[in-house]
């Protein structure tokens, strides 16, 4: 299931650079948001990967996590990326809106200066 896994992120990491390589905004959009899910998947794949684990409660006994539980630091880092794709991404689609109001296209190389802006 890794191996699987890991060609989904390769091809989400693929198309990702192949999108943000185009003359379009719309496709850098697009873009972006394939990095962002293959960044978040590859994250995932550092940790546990598909392992099945309890949760990751300290019992209050012992004053520690079992040894078959989860590591909540995958999660942590990838709530962490999600928040910050999710900032990135209305960020680029604002950019993109007022560049296309200034502009009035969506073509990267009519793009060239920032007088009209």
């Amino acid at each position: 299931m890794n191996l699987i896994l890991s060609l989904v992120v390769g091809t989400l990491f693929a198309g990702g650079i192949f999108l943000v390589l185009r003359r379009s905004v719309v496709k850098l959009i697009l873009g972006l948001v394939l990095l962002s899910h293959g960044a978040h998947l590859l994250i995932f794949l550092m940790g546990d990967g598909l392992v099945k684990a309890r949760t990751p409660f300290v019992r209050a006994e012992t004053g520690v996590a079992p040894p078959d539980s989860a590591d909540p630091l995958v999660q942590a880092l990838i709530l962490t990326a999600i928040v910050i794709s999710l900032g990135l991404l209305t960020f680029v689609m604002a950019l993109a809106y007022r560049a296309d109001q200034a502009v009035g296209s969506d073509n990267l190389d009519d793009m060239t200066s920032t007088d009209q802006l």
